[in-house]
């Protein structure tokens, strides 16, 4: 068992003393009404903290192997869980750099990403994907340049967070790319994208059910960052959701999906602290 969880969490002991707390108003009940003798007293007292800290033990382990947690964020449920996005129903997001490149050569886009992997194993038609996104009104409302410099690839330069919807994929505008056509963010381009792409979301979703991947974690660089964590993308996904209070109205919801191979670098039990206030 990866541990995420400190056995003094905060949240952790604060949920241990609710529970305290309403057994100790049952006991008081049942002592009143019990008369318990006192060459017995000693050995209960006993009994109550094996049990009260085996409690406390369970609840401990329960939250280092959580791997889903559903959360209520602007009246929408969020869904944060173990899985493959392209095995989840209706509309799913996947992240294009922001050309829309879609040339799998392991140079442009790489086949391992989630990028090269909807083009390979999803996509049928790619020029005609290419002539769709080329020619979409909307999307080309979002040209920022155009980059006649660039030797490789697209030239249309878009908007991060520009939204293309694909069948049931929204395509959206992710990654800047430098001259190497290395992927990379700075943290205000991030947050900035996060923005951009709730307020896109909320224009498209249409009232169906969304399933994001965890936005960041591949090979994205963030520059003048050492380390992002995925704990740390994922809370900033999260919060971005919050102050863009968009709603998605009951049965439809915001699914977050991570990877099995992050499940040991996401803390869900932590994740409960957002309802109170990221």
């Amino acid at each position: 068992m990866k541990v995420k969880v400190s056995f003094f969490d905060k949240t952790l002991l604060k949920n241990y003393l609710f529970i305290l707390s309403s057994l100790s108003v049952v006991l008081s009940f049942v002592l009143i009404a019990v008369d318990i003798p006192n060459k017995h007293r000693f050995a209960i007292g006993i009994v109550l903290f094996i049990l009260l800290f085996i409690t406390y033990f369970i609840m401990w382990i329960r939250a280092n192997l959580a791997d889903n947690v559903n959360l209520s964020i602007n009246n929408s449920v969020v869904n944060i869980k173990i899985g493959n996005i392209f095995e989840e129903n209706e509309l799913k997001v996947i992240p294009f750099n922001e050309y829309f490149d879609t040339c799998v050569d392991n140079v442009i886009i790489s086949d391992k990403t989630l990028n090269g992997m909807y083009i390979k194993n999803v996509v049928a038609d790619l020029n005609n994907l290419d002539s769709l996104i080329d020619n979409d009104y909307k999307l080309n409302e979002k040209i920022i340049n155009i980059n006649e410099h660039r030797m490789m690839g697209k030239n249309k330069q878009y908007n991060l967070g520009s939204i293309y919807q694909h069948e049931d994929y929204l395509l959206t505008a992710f990654a800047k790319f430098d001259e190497n056509n290395r992927a990379y963010l700075h943290m205000n381009d991030y947050i900035n994208f996060l923005i951009n792409f709730w307020n896109e979301i909320d224009i498209v979703y249409g009232g169906r059910t969304v399933a994001i991947p965890l936005l960041g974690s591949g090979i994205t660089r963030f520059k003048g960052y050492s380390m992002v964590t995925e704990q740390e993308l994922l809370e900033l996904l999260i919060w971005t959701f919050k102050v863009s209070r968009i709603k998605f109205t009951h049965p439809s919801c915001v699914s977050i999906i991570i990877h099995e191979s992050k499940k040991d670098k996401i803390n869900f039990y932590r994740l409960r602290s957002v309802e109170n206030g990221l």
